[in-house]
């Protein structure tokens, strides 16, 4: 049952933990991180000792039975039978095996104990406030009582989907004053028990998530940050509480995974896919659980921003690379393969830069090159077709909602001619495209792209393409002038004059990648270091180049750093614009803290502060600033 009760909890995301033999369930337990091995080792030797005195028994009797004799003289004989001088030693024995399964058992099971006892009464039965749990309440530190009973009342009447069986609201009931102990040590428990409210309204029916919390008093604790500081995941925890059980995965605590982390454990969620459109499934359901995890550690102060920023473009980066493979495979299952045939996907924009956020989409380019000019299958294509159809395929795996919803938004538009070029592009035209006909907004697009996936030798082939490209030399007041008047034409269509817009607002993060992108673009050519990817990489470079003094580099590294932490925050956090007079006492707290600053009201002038010296920077690196 020990081994069960995990199977279920998290064999049905990964199928390695199916094993149906006990002792090959233990060992998975261990390879997945669910169990130390020390526990598995205990519970083999018990689980073989058990076994052994089960057969020996029924080979007593000759028959299935499991109760080991109970008169003195036939229990001497069993004990000499399994290798023991006498009872006493083979009752040892038994007693050593039975207390290591209980404890492992108990360990397993234990939750926190029940707070009614310390806490006062809490009543929530009948149409009307009883006025000892009203007092309750309020010690335990709410300002609205009343509307917490009537919202727990409602609960325990059943009126929602979750709270519907008698089984349900029998847990509820045991986690109430858990909950509430919980939520009234935040900063605001009355904002958050109505977050909480709206989270128990949107759960499906069923007890899963109810046992859960039981189970795991950690992950009550987790949740209910998560209420406080970005109500946005709750909402969405809610809709999908599958992703809920991803928090408990051993995983979670440990080290946010690299790309080849990443790649492995899809490929175990894959396990044995039905079809194509199985794997498409799994491939949505992991991302999204993989996700929910790095922003749930972010939101719990487990991983700084940076470094979340590199969790979400190293999980796109294995997802990519997996779906990558599935559409050339059934590509080419019905349209066979052309001849010299190989395609790389370019990342650009935060992809490319490996600065991704909760909520990136994904800049793409699908480069191709081929010397047959039709692929081989049973219904053949000409090249040109065959990988504009392939592009599609591959769009549609990455972006197309599923049953289990959804995956990445896709932006082609900085494709060569943008909307109106081909979704595919061969790389000759690409690099002839680049090195003749692009705009200098374009090349610095490129500045942050990178080869996501494909075959490895074409892969460097355009890798090689794009850094020839920006190391061709160019006119620096040209570029400058251009980079100018893309800047106008960016504040004029997206800007802001909200301090909060930390990306399009005037000395935000637009303004910073200009002049760094300006900066690499003008002096590439005699410092290919610059090619740097990432803006602060880029920034670095051109610091230890000495093509920007240090002050400013230290201003611009200072305020790209600042404005990324809460970009990612705000991006988890909120859906829609940010108004810090009416947000979340959890988030006010978090910004800060990731802003490293006393107070959230200090934060607003550290914003204030750097967006002018970001502009200031801007006239000064980048000339003939237009008026």
């Amino acid at each position: 049952f020990f081994a069960q009760t995990q199977q279920l909890i998290g064999g049905g995301r990964d199928p390695s933990l199916r094993p149906r033999a006990t002792l090959a369930a233990l060992d998975a337990l261990v390879e997945a991180g669910w169990i130390e091995p020390s526990v598995r080792d205990d519970l083999a030797r018990a689980y073989l000792f058990l076994r052994t005195v089960e057969h020996r028994l029924q080979m007593v009797a000759d028959e299935q039975i499991h109760t080991i004799p109970a008169d003195a003289a036939t229990l001497a004989r069993f004990a000499a039978f399994c290798g023991y001088a006498d009872v006493a030693a083979f009752e040892a024995a038994m007693t050593d095996v039975l207390r290591t399964v209980e404890r492992h058992y108990a360990r397993l099971f234990e939750s926190a104990s029940s707070l009614s006892d310390t806490a006062g009464s809490l009543v929530f039965t009948g149409d009307s406030d009883d006025p000892e749990t009203v007092e309750t309440l309020s010690r335990m530190g709410f300002a609205n009582p009343s509307e917490v009973a009537h919202a727990i009342r409602g609960w325990h009447f059943g009126r929602f989907a979750a709270t519907r069986t008698r089984q349900a609201r029998e847990l509820l009931t045991e986690l109430t004053p858990q909950l509430l102990s919980t939520v009234g040590q935040t900063q605001n428990p009355d904002a958050t028990f109505m977050s909480l409210d709206r989270f128990v309204q949107n759960l499906p029916a069923g007890i899963q998530i109810f046992s859960l919390l039981k189970a795991n008093p950690h992950l009550l604790d987790m949740i209910v940050e998560i209420l406080g500081a970005a109500p946005a995941v709750a909402d969405t925890l809610s809709r999908r509480p599958r992703l809920i059980d991803a928090l408990i995965d051993p995983a979670f605590a440990g080290t946010l995974p690299d790309i080849a982390t990443y790649a492995r454990r899809l490929e175990r969620a894959l396990g044995d896919a039905a079809s194509y459109e199985d794997l498409l499934d799994r491939v949505r359901l992991f991302g999204q659980e993989q996700m929910t995890l790095i922003g749930a550690r972010m939101l719990t102060g487990g991983v700084e921003p940076e470094t979340a920023a590199e969790a979400y473009t190293a999980l796109a980066d294995a997802l990519l690379a997996r779906l990558h493979t599935a559409v050339e495979e059934t590509f080419a299952a019905a349209h066979g393969r052309i001849e010299g045939g190989a395609t790389a996907l370019v990342g650009m924009g935060r992809l490319g830069s490996r600065e991704m956020t909760s909520s990136s989409d994904l800049d793409l380019i699908l480069i191709y090159d081929a010397a047959g000019q039709e692929s081989d299958g049973p219904r053949p294509l000409g090249a040109t077709t065959y990988y504009i159809r392939f592009a599609q395929r591959l769009i549609a795996a990455i972006s197309a909602p599923t049953a289990v919803g959804g995956l990445y938004e896709v932006d082609m538009r900085l494709r060569p001619s943008g909307k109106a070029g081909m979704l595919a592009t061969r790389i000759d035209a690409f690099e002839h495209y680049q090195l003749n006909e692009a705009w200098t907004w374009e090349h610095m697009a490129l500045t942050r792209a990178r080869v996501v996936c494909g075959d490895p030798a074409f892969s460097a082939r355009v890798e090689a393409v794009m850094h020839d490209v920006l190391s061709t030399p160019r006119d620096a007041a040209a570029i400058a002038r251009d980079v100018c008047d893309m800047r106008v034409r960016v504040q004029k269509e997206k800007g802001s004059a909200d301090i909060w817009n930390v990306k399009a607002v005037a000395g935000g993060l637009t303004d910073i990648e200009f002049i760094t992108q300006y900066l690499v673009l003008a002096n590439a050519h005699a410092h290919p270091e610059l090619l740097a990817g990432s803006t602060s990489a880029a920034l670095r470079a051109l610091r230890e180049a000495g093509l920007v003094d240090a002050g400013s580099a230290e201003t611009l590294l200072a305020a790209a750093a600042l404005f990324s932490r809460v970009l990612q925050v705000l991006r988890l956090s909120v859906m829609g614009s940010f108004d810090p007079a009416t947000a979340p006492r959890g988030l006010a707290g978090l910004l800060a803290r990731v802003a490293d600053v006393p107070s959230f009201d200090r934060l607003a002038p550290l914003l204030e502060k750097q967006q002018a010296d970001v502009v200031a920077l801007f006239d000064k690196l980048v000339p003939q600033t237009p008026e």
